[in-house]
């Protein structure tokens, strides 16, 4: 039946004039298994290990790839921290369930010796003119526009002039009180889409690797525990990447603005194969995964 129907599509298509090669364009979409895999060595590049963290927990580590054009001091104090060796012998203290998992100094007491205890918030980045980013839609009911820069996915205004981080699963940022430049030492992980921070906290990063160790903190201290606060999923160390030498693995990230990542988007907005039905015409930017994969040795 189906071949019957492309035959007469095609034949009809060839009498009124039209291009039949338009008529198959459904069959060539490729799915983003078969993009991901076949992406040329030119789509890709390798992680920045200057702007990565790396997060030790009891299960293993968490790679967070920060995102310096969007927030620079944040990323600038983080590593800071990281460097002096803030984070050692702290824990994640706050694990709720499909909101975030967070982690520091949950006492506000340790001093810090090189980086800040508060930073000015830097909830979006403001230039003149706009920042240039790979769009995914314009229908989103957050910002104006959504899309992609170096690797993260971001939202902007009408006019571009405003930039931010969207809160995707996996977004690393600063927590903070009442006031907005109250953050600086005390960081979450969102573990679900939570778009309604945007512009409310500082993003500035993304896991790229180690969900998974996220996943299987404790959810809430044990009676043992509660005396010894340090002992509720403990934070091994933080380091910066490029501090580490004999590094175990490396990654590189598909480029946001090649053609590989392009077209993926638009294998997400209405995904090919037989098994869908529905289509919806729409991507939300969440819902677009960066891909990366582990550096191969040469």
């Amino acid at each position: 039946m189906t071949k019957k129907i492309k035959t007469l599509c095609s034949a009809i298509c060839l009498a009124s004039g039209l291009n039949a090669v338009a008529v198959h364009a459904l069959d060539k979409v490729r799915s983003p298994s078969e993009i991901i895999a076949n992406a040329p060595d030119s789509d890709w590049q390798v992680l920045d290990l200057d702007n990565t963290l790396l997060l030790e927990l009891a299960t293993g580590t968490v790679v967070i790839e920060l995102n310096p054009l969007l927030a620079p001091n944040h990323v600038e104090n983080i590593k800071k921290l990281a460097r002096e060796g803030f984070y050692q012998g702290l824990n994640m203290y706050r694990f709720v369930e499909g909101f975030v998992a967070q982690g520091g100094d949950a006492n506000e007491t340790k001093k810090v010796t090189t980086a800040k205890k508060s930073l000015q918030a830097e909830f979006y980045h403001l230039s003149t003119k706009p920042l240039t980013m790979t769009l995914v839609d314009t229908q989103d009911g957050y910002a104006d526009k959504t899309g992609f820069i170096n690797g993260f996915a971001v939202a902007q205004n009408q006019q571009g002039t405003q930039t931010w981080q969207t809160h995707c699963v996996g977004t690393f940022a600063m927590a903070r009180s009442n006031e907005a430049g109250s953050g600086g030492t005390e960081f979450y992980v969102a573990l679900g889409v939570l778009r309604y921070l945007d512009r409310n906290i500082t993003a500035f990063g993304r896991v790229i690797d180690g969900m998974e160790h996220l996943q299987r903190l404790s959810r809430k201290p044990s009676d043992e525990s509660k005396a010894a606060a340090r002992v509720f999923n403990p934070i091994t160390n933080m380091q910066v990447a490029a501090d580490v030498k004999d590094l175990a693995k490396k990654y590189e990230i598909m480029k946001t603005d090649s053609t590989s990542f392009k077209e993926l988007i638009k294998a997400r907005r209405n995904r090919p194969g037989a098994w869908f039905i529905e289509t919806p015409n729409y991507t939300d930017v969440c819902a677009v995964s960066v891909p990366s994969r582990p550096l191969a040795e040469k």
